[in-house]
């Protein structure tokens, strides 16, 4: 998710489990919450980077039991130096440690997925429940911390004494509540999955579908349906108004096999970019030299904020031998990011 709800959600999350923490623990937490999403800058040195260091190494499981104590290390150091104020490092990592648990969880609701077993397994774990950015959590969250903070201030203004620290009953209820839009979200990707599921595509029956949320509403989302001949994008509506036409859909088709293709796809630079592409879809170009093969990942969101994309270019001649290969930005999603 975006670095806004990353950091919205580990204050929450402080307010609701450990109220009582000092502010240097605060900031671990907070740190300890966002941290993971470091892995973004490797957008800035270059496509190879990029599929490298996103949502792998740093959003798994082993990092997350690191960061946790590296982050609240150096208030353990300083907090030493005052005896009649000591903590113990475990009572200071377990707040951080709980943010950053938090933290994957949430990005496992998503579409990109993690590889939360890394280094013992790079398989990625992707629920597509929810957006890169749902304005509904975000309000959640908002509400969650802002609302008791106004309560606050009226009961200060009339001389009430608060009862227990101040935002932990509105906290509490905004992770309930986020909870509850976890289990909504899930309970609408089935049925979306089960419509796409039950159709079929210019005569096709689909041999793998996807649901991928959007951002503005729980009752819409993506469709994806990948047949024997083509990739099918589509709009699903879910409720009990909902209506479906599968002949909507919008049909990309998919090359015939070829010397190049298949050469293009056992390439070192299309192995690396299938192992994180969701639905890869190929397109081949005759060229003087020979042929011109476009590796992208058919768009499962169209949010500019679920950041770029990368695409593997091969060259090969007539008879498939590899001339060149690279990995390079989508020019589209690149200029939206």
């Amino acid at each position: 998710m975006d670095l806004l709800t990353h950091a919205l959600a580990s204050y929450t999350l402080k307010r609701a489990a450990f109220p009582r923490v000092p502010r240097p623990v605060t900031l671990a937490i907070l740190l300890a919450g966002t941290l993971a999403d470091l892995d973004l800058l490797s957008a800035y040195i270059s496509p190879s980077a990029f599929l490298t260091w996103y949502r792998t190494y740093t959003h798994s499981l082993l990092a997350a039991f690191l960061l946790a104590p590296l982050v609240t290390l150096p208030f353990f150091l300083r907090n030493r130096r005052s005896p009649e104020k000591q903590i113990s490092l475990f009572a200071i990592s377990l707040p951080a440690l709980a943010a950053t648990l938090l933290h994957l969880l949430m990005d496992t609701c998503q579409s990109a997925g993690l590889e939360l077993f890394w280094p013992f397994s790079a398989r990625r774990f992707a629920l597509d429940w929810i957006a890169h950015l749902d304005l509904w959590i975000i309000a959640i969250l908002l509400a969650g911390i802002l609302l008791p903070m106004l309560s606050g201030l009226v009961t200060e203004e009339i001389g009430a004494k608060s009862k227990g620290p101040r935002g932990r009953i509105g906290a509490s209820l905004a992770l309930a509540t986020l909870l509850l839009y976890a289990v909504a979200r899930f309970t609408f990707h089935g049925s979306a999955v089960a419509t796409l599921e039950s159709q079929k595509y210019r005569g096709e029956r689909p041999r793998r579908v996807a649901a991928f949320p959007e951002s503005g509403s729980p009752f819409r989302w993506h469709g994806i349906i990948e047949t024997d001949s083509a990739l099918h994008d589509i709009e699903v509506s879910v409720g009990p108004a909902a209506g479906f036409d599968a002949e909507s859909a919008v049909a990309t088709y998919k090359p015939e096999s070829s010397p190049a293709l298949d050469a293009a796809r056992n390439s070192a630079v299309a192995r690396r970019f299938l192992s994180s592409a969701r639905f890869p879809k190929a397109s081949v170009e005759k060229t003087l030299e020979g042929f011109h093969v476009l590796l992208r990942d058919f768009p499962f969101t169209r949010e500019a904020t679920s950041g770029p994309h990368v695409q593997a270019i091969i060259d090969t001649d007539p008879s498939g031998k590899i001339l060149s290969q690279k990995l390079t930005w989508d020019p589209f999603s690149r200029m939206l990011y």
